[in-house]
């Protein structure tokens, strides 16, 4: 039976006691060895036809026994085994893109938001089906009904500090690592939680994507800017689309860096960096902040340990 029957008044029963209390969050509730079994609810393609590549946006029903965090991670276990030893898939983790509540709010599921993988092979100017993700792959094909097997809940380094409702908080993103910000976002702004009612602070969204068919929850971001303009505010860096001050392709470390006088203030003075997707982004993003502590007279190695010793920086990437 479908997880969207329940009707709930308001987003407030699946909070610790104080609401940003985070002793009791959820942990390796599930293991490789004995691990959980989630039902799709429906798998939605949610680019446009220009987009680079497919992302899909995956619900998954999981009736309430697989609780987690905004922030965290789902792993995901392939069906079928290995092609090179006949073992099992290994794990792969996934950052959860709804908020604890699910999208149909009733605590029942949780959304992943995954991009297929495929490979490109030079020699054959085409796509090798064999070199392509076998996770992604598998999860953007699923039906509702379809069964997955599930890890998890890990990870605390994404999670929000909700002790200071006045805290602002820097959400970096490439592509898919807008999981986690949506979940946040929800949380935040859409819901009613108390930590929705308590915010007071501002919460920034960088996005990076190719282009704007590309663009990942953009309605969602939106309607959460009209509501809020205070304290919402979302930036977008499209490479194919926008040209940085130098003249070439807006990549997100560009558009950062617009407005890194502010984003410098705003983190002496304890606001929250985050920084999702993959792994390539960093150095990039590095570099330019790095350029600006020094063109600000900073040891860029004493601020970046001086941020993580305050626990201010968040990287979750893949």
């Amino acid at each position: 039976k479908p997880a969207f029957k329940t009707a709930v008044k308001a987003e407030d029963f699946l909070e610790a006691d104080p609401y940003w209390d985070q002793s009791t969050v959820p942990l390796n509730t599930y293991k490789n060895k004995s691990p959980f079994t989630g039902k799709v609810v429906s798998t939605k393609r949610i680019v446009g036809p220009k987009a680079t590549g497919e992302t899909c946006h995956i619900i998954i029903d999981h009736e309430g026994e697989f609780p987690y965090w905004e922030g965290q991670s789902w792993g995901v276990i392939p069906p079928g085994t290995r092609e090179k030893d006949g073992k099992p898939h290994s794990v792969r983790l996934y950052s959860i893109a709804s908020s604890r509540y699910g999208d149909d709010m009733t605590g029942k599921t949780g959304s992943l938001c995954v991009r297929r993988a495929t490979y490109w092979c030079p020699e054959l100017q085409a796509e090798d089906p064999a070199k392509k993700g076998i996770c992604s792959n598998f999860l953007c094909d699923t039906t509702p009904g379809s069964e997955i097997t599930m890890t998890g809940p890990t990870g605390k380094v994404m999670l929000l500090p909700e002790e200071d409702p006045a805290t602002d908080y820097i959400m970096v993103a490439t592509g898919t690592g807008i999981a986690p910000y949506r979940g946040f976002i929800r949380r935040l702004f859409v819901e009613e939680t108390p930590a929705a009612a308590a915010y007071k602070g501002e919460a920034w969204l960088f996005l990076g994507v190719a282009n704007s068919d590309a663009l990942l929850y953009d309605d969602e971001w939106q309607s959460v800017l009209e509501k809020y303009p205070d304290n919402f505010r979302l930036d977008y860096a499209l490479s194919r689309e926008q040209q940085n001050k130098d003249g070439g392709k807006m990549y997100i470390q560009d558009k950062v860096e617009e407005y890194a006088d502010e984003i410098f203030s705003k983190l002496d003075n304890g606001a929250h960096i985050y920084f999702c997707g993959l792994k390539g982004m960093m150095p990039g993003i590095q570099e330019m902040l790095k350029g600006v502590a020094e063109s600000k007279g900073l040891d860029y190695d004493a601020w970046l340990k001086g941020l993580k010793s305050k626990k201010q920086w968040h990287v979750e990437v893949y």
